[in-house]
């Protein structure tokens, strides 16, 4: 199963592309944070940066409603990717919205 709940702040103006086929995408970054304790027993706290993305619907709401610093709750999927630079091949990894709450 392919599931991906995060709470987060946004940490990217949401930007809008078109893409070839017209087509419209929106894509930013969301951070999370992860608390833990260290092997001294004291409490730590790790940032951690997700690309997020979406489609249809989401677009217009999240590019009218949305900005940096705002704090969000989505529900997605993991998306594997990848592209050719310098004949390498760079892999990466996003979340597709397929819900998303303002909190």
């Amino acid at each position: 199963m392919n599931h991906v709940n995060l709470i987060g702040k946004m940490q990217s103006k949401p930007k809008v592309i078109e893409l070839t086929n017209g087509r419209k995408i929106v894509r930013f970054i969301l951070s999370t944070k992860d608390t833990y304790i260290n092997s001294k027993g004291f409490e730590k706290t790790k940032s951690n940066w997700h690309r997020i993305f979406a489609w249809g619907k989401w677009v217009q709401i999240i590019d009218k409603f949305c900005d940096d610093g705002i704090e969000v709750a989505i529900e997605g999927k993991l998306v594997s990717n990848f592209y050719k630079s310098n004949g390498n091949s760079i892999f990466y990894q996003e979340i597709e919205v397929n819900d998303l709450i303002i909190l």
